[in-house]
């Protein structure tokens, strides 16, 4: 084991793969867990779509697919929560519309230009061979970004989590912090695309979250327990697809899977005890 791991960190795409991996990992993590018990996680599923939409556009063009995707899905992410507080469209209509729409628009534009190459390819099922230098410290830059960002206003973001009624009585603009969480989670969705593939990316926000919670109980312990799971679910995956050459989405979430199955166990056997 030790030697497969000095080999795969041999190769500068493995580090890169694990460097961007792990920071996407921690702050879908973060971000999961607000989401989840917002019940707003399949906004994640729906700004993946727009970004595939927008990542086809940036491939047809040949322009920076990273400079034309984060403004994109900031943008669809934004116009999300107006038209889920404002509009008749509610709920998970609002998702499905503006998803479905973007999905669209990127096969349309695909089958129009490139076709289905390996960049397309990558972008819905992802690669860890995906991410250029340029790439990674872009991600970097975004993810210290994200990760700052929600350690500022981790109170506020807490409070609107959890009774946002209440926390627009005392004054908070609660407003403020769901377009705050839904943009950096736009920018979470985008870097972690290029890894996980747009059919796969919203499993690292939900998947850790849940996992947490057949376990953890109160919102710091969740939020931590999600965080580490995230990133050990993750490595764990590459992991494996480096050494059985299995898809690198895919593998990181059957790893997500089966820590939410050893999480379910061990918090139905935690509640027998404690009934008994």
């Amino acid at each position: 084991m030790p030697d497969t791991l000095m080999e795969m960190f041999s190769y500068p795409f493995m580090v890169r793969a694990f460097t961007v991996g792990s920071l996407v990992a921690l702050c879908s993590a973060l971000l999961g867990v607000s989401l989840v018990l917002k019940r707003y996680s399949m906004i994640g599923d729906g700004l993946s779509h727009v970004g595939f939409g927008a990542l086809a556009i940036a491939a047809a063009a040949n322009a920076a697919p990273l400079a034309v995707a984060v403004p994109v899905v900031i943008l669809a992410a934004v116009l999300l929560l107006r038209i889920r507080s404002s509009s008749r469209i509610k709920g998970d209509a609002a998702i499905a519309l503006i998803s479905t729409s973007s999905l669209a628009v990127g096969v349309m534009v695909i089958s129009m230009t490139t076709g289905m190459n390996t960049d397309v390819y990558n972008y819905m099922f992802g690669s860890i061979l995906a991410m250029s230098e340029e790439d990674v410290r872009i991600s970097v830059a975004l993810a210290i970004a994200v990760l700052a960002l929600f350690v500022f206003f981790y109170q506020k973001i807490f409070a609107i989590t959890f009774d946002e009624t209440f926390a627009r009585a005392t004054g908070v603009r609660a407003d403020l912090y769901n377009t705050l969480i839904a943009v950096l989670t736009a920018v979470t969705i985008v870097l972690g695309m290029r890894m996980m593939g747009a059919l796969l990316i919203s499993s690292l926000i939900i998947f850790p979250a849940l996992t947490s919670m057949r376990v953890c109980r109160t919102f710091r312990s969740v939020i931590i327990n999600s965080a580490v799971i995230a990133v050990v679910c993750l490595v764990i995956g590459i992991t494996v697809s480096y050494v059985w050459a299995t898809p690198a989405g895919a593998s990181v979430v059957m790893t997500n899977i089966a820590a939410l199955i050893l999480y379910s166990l061990i918090g139905a056997l935690r509640g027998r005890r404690s009934g008994n």
